[in-house]
C-alpha cells in the first residue's frame, strides 16, 4: 500500500493498519488449518501494535473462533467492546485478579493449585462457573505445570464446582525449526500428559499446542485448536515459514516533514553531532517520530526512509520524539527524491511508497532483533488509522 493517508491533524505521525490485508491473512491461515480445528487469534500487546479492538472485529468476521491476550486488562478491553467469544489469558494472572476474571468471563491459564481454588471460590460466590485452560510446561521452562505433576494438580482442583477445564495446552520453543529434536521431545511430552489426563477420566477441553510457526509447519499436531499470532499481521515468524504461506503486511508507519533546512557544510545533526553535512546544497529534514514511538535509537545513521518512492538516509541520533534525514538535492534519483523536500511532505518509515518498500523485517535486521518487537513498539503512542 502506497502513501495516501493525510494523517492526524494534531501530530504529523501515525500508523496505518490495512484491515483488508488482515482479513486476507486470516483466510490464508484458515486454509492452513484442518477442517474442524478452531483458530484462536492472538491479539496480545494491542494486537502486536495494530490495535486490539479493531483487529479483533476483523478477525472475528474472518473466522477466528476464540481470542488470546496476555493480561487481564487486555481481556477486559475486549469484553467492554462487546466481544462475547471465549478469551484466554495466556498466563496465570495474580490471585488478586480472580474477581475480575469472574466478572468478565475470562479464561485464565492455570498451573498452581492455590490460584485455581481461589478462582473457584470467587466464581462459586457469584453462582458462576469459570472456565480455565491448563498450561503444561513440556520443556520451555516458562510457565505451566511440570509434566510429572499434572495429575496431582488436576486432582487437587477438579472437585471445585466453580471451575471447569476448557482447554489443555503447551507452548513450543522451537516450532520454527524443521525436523528439530527438541520440538519432537516437547510434542511427545505434551501428548503423554494429555493421554494421562484422559486415562484418569479427567476432562482436557480443547487440546492446543501449535503457535504461528507450528500451524504452518506442523499440521500433524494442530489438534483441536491453533493459536495464530504474528502471521495474522503479515509478518513471517521465521524464514522457514515463508515458502509455505503468503502473507501481506498490515502495518505502515508514516509521518510528515515538520522542518526542512539547508545547513552549512560541517554542521552537525542531533545529539552528539554524530553526522555532519558533507557538502553544499544538502537538506536536513525533521520528522516527528522517535524512540518513544518505537523507532529504536539503535537505528541511528543506519536506516532509510521513503520520500516520493525514493530512499533517503536517516542522519544523526534518533531523538525521543523526532528524527532527521538528509536530502542531496542535486543527486540522481537512484537514492534521493531529486528535489527539495518541503514541510508537510509524507515520509514512509515502514511500508510501501511507489515501487520501493521498507519492511519491518528490514528494520528488525538492522536492530538485531525480531519483527515482533518492532511491530509492537510502533503501537506505543502513535495514532492508528484504519484503511
Amino acid at each position: 500500500m502506497s502513501a495516501r493517508v493525510n494523517g492526524p491533524a494534531d501530530r504529523w505521525a501515525w500508523v496505518e493498519v490495512d484491515l483488508a490485508a488482515l482479513r486476507r491473512n486470516a483466510k490464508a491461515f484458515r486454509a492452513q488449518i484442518r477442517p474442524g480445528t478452531k483458530m484462536m487469534a492472538v491479539i496480545k500487546a494491542d494486537a502486536y501494535g495494530h490495535g486490539a479492538v479493531a483487529c479483533a472485529k476483523t478477525l472475528r468476521s474472518a473466522g477466528a473462533d476464540q481470542f488470546a491476550v496476555a493480561t487481564v486488562a487486555e481481556g477486559v478491553e475486549l469484553r467492554k467492546a462487546g466481544f462475547d467469544a471465549p478469551i484466554l489469558i495466556l498466563s496465570q494472572p495474580p490471585v488478586g485478579c480472580v474477581g475480575t476474571l469472574v466478572e468478565y468471563d475470562l479464561m485464565p491459564s492455570v498451573y498452581e493449585v492455590d490460584f485455581a481454588l481461589a478462582l473457584g471460590e470467587a466464581a462459586a460466590a457469584e453462582g458462576k462457573v469459570v472456565k480455565y485452560h491448563l498450561a503444561l510446561d513440556t520443556g520451555m521452562t516458562r510457565i505451566g505445570v511440570r509434566r510429572g505433576d499434572v495429575l496431582e494438580v488436576r486432582r487437587a482442583i477438579d472437585f471445585h464446582r466453580g471451575i471447569e477445564c476448557a482447554g489443555t495446552f503447551t507452548h513450543f520453543a522451537t516450532a520454527d525449526v524443521i525436523d528439530d529434536w527438541d520440538f519432537a521431545l516437547q510434542l511427545n511430552r505434551f501428548q503423554e500428559a494429555v493421554q494421562a489426563i484422559r486415562d484418569a477420566g479427567l476432562e482436557t477441553g480443547l487440546v492446543h499446542c501449535d503457535n504461528t510457526p507450528g500451524t504452518i509447519l506442523h499440521r500433524e499436531c494442530q489438534f483441536d485448536m491453533c493459536r495464530v499470532g504474528i502471521g495474522l499481521y503479515g509478518l513471517q515468524p521465521a524464514e522457514t515459514t515463508a515458502p509455505r504461506i503468503q502473507l501481506e503486511p498490515v502495518m505502515s508507519v508514516r509521518a510528515r516533514v515538520t522542518r526542512a533546512v539547508y545547513p552549512e557544510v560541517g554542521d552537525g545533526v542531533g545529539y552528539g553531532l554524530t553526522w555532519r553535512v558533507p557538502k553544499r546544497n544538502m537538506q536536513v529534514a525533521t520528522v516527528p517520530i522517535g524512540y518513544a514511538d518505537g523507532l529504536s535509537r539503535i537505528l541511528s545513521n543506519n536506516m532509510d526512509v521513503l520520500v516520493d518512492g525514493m530512499r533517503c538516509r536517516q542522519v544523526g541520533r534518533i531523538c525521543m520524539d523526532q528524527f532527521m534525514f538528509a536530502v542531496d538535492v542535486n543527486a540522481a534519483r537512484s537514492y534521493h527524491p531529486g528535489r527539495p523536500v518541503t514541510e508537510g511532505d509524507i515520509v514512509t518509515v515502514i511500508g510501501r511508497d511507489g515501487d520501493e518498500e521498507i519492511t519491518i523485517d528490514e528494520m528488525a535486521a538492522i536492530q538485531g532483533t525480531i519483527n515482533y518487537e518492532v511491530a509492537c513498539g510502533f503501537g506505543m503512542r502513535l495514532e492508528k488509522i484504519y484503511v
